[in-house]
Parts: structure tokens; C-alpha cells; sequence
């Protein structure tokens, strides 16, 4: 059933990309929308490969507990990274055309998606990590502070705003912003370890796990 329909909206998307080759908004939209096709596709295609070198395990949330393959997400994970590197020629196609007046790139836009995408694959490694040598606690708390150094460093160097509003409640006391300072970004740095662990914490409960992505998303 699945390939049956990725073979026919794949073309119909490939021929929706050329037509709307600049607009941005719609080439995203047909890339995610193949990018999605692809991870339906793949991920029964590999199964029975990860199965076969030992990245398996039972469901005990059925009955008569049948074997899964386990990190499934990393094909997802590479779908997606693939799906974001080719946002990177769209987003910029508006410069790469002569015939407009010359404009400065935005060397700044380019560097806060880069540095988002380098904090990614980060992440997706540290999930690989841990489903293949079950990596310790410690190790889950510390790493995702690391991979959020790049967003922060870039954001520090681009905005470097560190104010919060304050709470309707609070603001006769505190006034509407806070400014947090240096606290700032440690809040940032322990939201990143926050994100991460509450979804890979649920991630043994069925559906669960993919509901609070969608939430968050």
C-alpha cells in the first residue's frame, strides 16, 4: 500500500517542485511532504536489517510481545537532515538571481540554520549512541548542553538579548522584563537537556513518544 502511493504523489511532487521551483514555501512544503513518503518507505525496507545485526527488542505494551527493530528514529533522523540541507539552496534562491538588484546575503540567517542543523546531528548521534551502548545518565545530562553550543554562541553573537517578560501577575513587583543575563543562557542549555530526555524517557510507551513531538512541533 505504501509504495503504491509513494509511487504515485512522488512524481506528481517532483513536477509540483519544478513548476514551483521559486517559491519558497511550496518547494519546502514538497520536499517535506517526499521527505515523509521516503520515511514510510524506508523504515519496513530496513527493519528486518537492523533486526539482523541485534537492534531489536519486544513490545511489552501487546500481548503476545513481538519483536522490533529498535532505533527506527535514526532513519527518520537522516530523512529529515537530508529534508533540512535542501531547505538551504531554497530559502537563499531569491540571491543567487542576477537579474534582481544586488543584495547583501545574510550571512547571519545562514549561520543560525547552520549552527541549528550542527546541534541536530548532535543529538540524532547522541540517540544512535545510547540505543547502541546504552550510554549512562550522566552522559544524557551532560551532552545535550554540549550540542546546544553552537545555537547559543550564534545567538550571543547575533542578538545577545537576555530579557524575559515577566508574568501579568508578577510585573507590580518586577516590572514587564527581567534581565537574566549570563542565567539566560543557562536556561537555554538545560531546556536542550529538558526537550531531549522527556521524549527519549517516553519513548518505551506506545504512541506516546510521538504525540509529544507532535505537541511540541
Amino acid at each position: 500500500m505504501y509504495k503504491r502511493v509513494s509511487l504515485v504523489a512522488s512524481p506528481v511532487l517532483l513536477a509540483l517542485l519544478w513548476q514551483l521551483r521559486n517559491e519558497p514555501l511550496a518547494v519546502c512544503s514538497c520536499i517535506s511532504i517526499l521527505a515523509g513518503l521516503a520515511t514510510w518507505c524506508i523504515i519496513p525496507a530496513t527493519t528486518h536489517t537492523f533486526k539482523r545485526v541485534g537492534l531489536a527488542g519486544r513490545d511489552m505494551s501487546k500481548p503476545l510481545r513481538p519483536e522490533l527493530a529498535e532505533s527506527m528514529g535514526m532513519v527518520a533522523a537522516a530523512i529529515y537532515l537530508v529534508a533540512t540541507f535542501l531547505f538551504i539552496p531554497v530559502q537563499f534562491h531569491s540571491y543567487w538571481s542576477t537579474a534582481q538588484s544586488p543584495r547583501v546575503f545574510p550571512y547571519a540567517r545562514l549561520g543560525e540554520y547552520l549552527s541549528a542543523l550542527l546541534s541536530l546531528q548532535s543529538m540524532v548521534f547522541l540517540g544512535f549512541a545510547d540505543d547502541v551502548f546504552n550510554l549512562r545518565w550522566r552522559f544524557k545530562l551532560v551532552l545535550p548542553i554540549i550540542a546546544s553550543v553552537p545555537v547559543l554562541i550564534v545567538y550571543y553573537v547575533g542578538y545577545g538579548v537576555t530579557q524575559v517578560v515577566v508574568p501579568v501577575f508578577l510585573r507590580p513587583w518586577l516590572g514587564t522584563c527581567v534581565d537574566l543575563g549570563v542565567l539566560y543562557y543557562v536556561y537555554i542549555g538545560l531546556m536542550s537537556v529538558f526537550c531531549t530526555n522527556a521524549i527519549n524517557i517516553l519513548a518505551g510507551i506506545n504512541g506516546v513518544e510521538v504525540g509529544q513531538s507532535l505537541i511540541i512541533a
